[in-house]
């Protein structure tokens, strides 16, 4: 009695039996292709709802070149006035459904957009501490003004250098001073070192400094 031949395909040269192990896996991933599994699905959900968070915090110029529907950036809006903790949550969970509907080259303008914000961020925070540690050192050593003349000899050494006197003059009348768990308050002195080296720093023009401006 002859045999009843296999049923079944070829996949690259490959016979495929039907109900084989093999064909059974090759489904999986043209289903799996073409449809997210529950898990992807909850991956994708999540990373939209915490975008929509985001957004919250994105500058405002970076918000306007972002082609968002109004009813989106409406509720962006809203949910920066809401303060109650539980229409905050519901604010958001709609934020996320609205998220949900962007396409996809929405969503990668979106994530740059947060991306270049970050970065920006970093940059002034390392650009701050730079200028704080010029600025510590050209007060506590004689030393660091010829180093720092070396980086911008531009500089009105004779100004930068009365302001180096005057700060330490300053420190000297502020510890005389100093009562235990006193905030240490600095001269002007002190703060417009600090906007000297930082306009450098930045390659711009100094910043004028402010009374109220007290860099740590």
């Amino acid at each position: 009695m002859s045999r009843k031949p296999t049923k079944g395909y070829f996949v690259r040269g490959q016979f495929v039996a039907l109900g084989s192990e093999l064909d059974q896996e090759l489904k999986r991933e043209l289903k799996g292709s073409a449809e997210m599994s529950k898990t992807d699905l909850k991956k994708h959900s999540d990373r939209l709802q915490a975008l929509g968070e985001n957004l919250l915090t994105l500058r405002a110029d970076l918000m306007q070149r972002l082609e968002l529907s109004e009813k989106l950036l409406d509720a962006v809006a809203e949910a920066k006035r809401i303060t109650n903790f539980e229409g905050k949550r519901r604010q958001m969970q709609f934020i996320g459904k609205l998220m949900r509907t962007l396409d996809d080259d929405t969503i990668a303008a979106v994530e740059a957009a947060l991306d270049e914000q970050n970065k920006g961020s970093a940059k002034g925070t390392l650009s701050l501490h730079q200028a704080e540690q010029w600025r510590d050192r050209l007060i506590a050593d004689d030393e660091a003004l010829t180093h720092w003349m070396q980086l911008d000899p531009q500089s009105d050494v004779q100004h930068l250098r009365a302001l180096i006197r005057q700060a330490r003059k300053d420190a000297q009348a502020t510890q005389a001073q100093e009562r235990p768990g006193e905030a240490v308050r600095h001269g002007k002195a002190y703060r417009e070192i600090f906007q000297t080296v930082k306009a450098v720093l930045n390659g711009g023009a100094s910043d004028s400094p402010t009374d109220d401006e007290n860099p740590a």
